[in-house]
């Protein structure tokens, strides 16, 4: 072993629903739906027009349980260091993110999704501000963000207190202000609260991929990770692991792939009788779908009674 070299290693994105802020896989349909547009995001907004990398050169797969992952096999970037990789995930989480020099530079992706961030939050303020349905869990979605909850450390200010949010969002209603902000980024034109206003934009959903939930970093850099092998089962849940075509990645496309009909491995057999033993799940395989709670009884198929006890949500009653 010591005589062999590392000649390197596929750049892989693994992305999991259940990673991304109150995402459970207990609705399992829905988690994957969200992810599935975490992971077209990553490579529509992010991969291939920011980093140049090549659809010929990558390959999409479901992971075969709670997301999907991305495979670049450019040999251009099949050397790349830990550290290398390191800093595209954190160009893409927005670690370190300058706001103001940002905004003050060239045109962006990055400039792009801030000035989309802004007005994400300033809508948001208006609704605090006034009231509104759903203002209570912005104020509690905010606070997360600031006080470093909701995000990845990404600079949020910490101990800023639901009074000074309540004060920034008053403040935010001023058109005068606004105009000023949008002319000039490097305005406090809300005060001592402006530094807490770019934090809202850099941890609004509209600027950060899936805020914590985007690309798993520890994968990424791993240059020596044994990742799963297309077509194999996934221990947990029995799916297949499974390629995607590019053109079916987009779950807002034609034909978007479809994964709770598209992996499931096992057919048919005879009906089998499932316990729950966890509330509140649904899970779906093909057409016969599965919602309830703790000691319900269902008929379902082999791939449903195999999906519901390896997730240990069910267990197979005697015949």
């Amino acid at each position: 072993m010591i005589d062999k070299d590392w000649r390197g290693a596929d750049l892989i994105f693994d992305l999991d629903g259940d990673h991304l802020p109150g995402v459970s896989d207990a609705d399992f349909p829905g988690m994957l739906d969200l992810i599935h547009d975490q992971a077209w995001s990553l490579w529509n907004d992010f991969l291939e027009p920011e980093f140049n990398m090549k659809r010929e050169f990558s390959q999409f797969t479901f992971s075969g349980h709670r997301g999907f992952h991305i495979h670049v096999r450019d040999p251009a970037l099949l050397g790349m260091d830990s550290n290398a990789r390191r800093e595209i995930v954190n160009y893409i989480r927005g670690e370190g993110l300058e706001v103001n020099a940002v905004l003050s530079g060239n045109k962006s992706g990055w400039r792009d999704r801030i000035e989309v961030g802004m007005q994400s939050v300033l809508d948001k303020l208006r609704i605090i501000a006034e009231k509104e349905s759903g203002g209570t869990a912005i104020m509690d979605e905010f606070h997360g963000i600031l006080n470093g909850k909701s995000t990845k450390n990404r600079g949020g200010k910490s101990g800023v207190s639901k009074a000074r949010i309540k004060s920034l969002a008053e403040s935010s209603t001023s058109t005068e202000r606004i105009e000023r902000l949008r002319s000039d980024h490097s305005l406090l034109v809300f005060g001592k609260e402006t530094p807490a206003f770019w934090d809202l934009v850099k941890g609004d959903r509209s600027v950060v991929l899936g805020t914590a939930g985007e690309t798993d970093e520890n994968v990424t850099v791993d240059v020596k990770r044994v990742i799963r092998h297309l077509g194999s089962l996934h221990g947990k849940c029995g799916l297949r692991v499974t390629e995607i075509p590019y053109e079916r990645l987009d779950p807002d496309g034609a034909n978007p792939f479809r994964p709770l009909d598209e992996a499931v491995a096992l057919k048919g057999g005879a009906d089998a009788r499932v316990e729950l033993l966890r509330d509140d799940i649904t899970a779906r395989l093909g057409e016969l779908e599965v919602s309830g709670g703790t000691g319900d009884v269902y008929s379902v198929n082999d791939a449903m009674c195999t999906f519901l006890c390896l997730k240990g949500w069910a267990r197979q009653l005697p015949e």
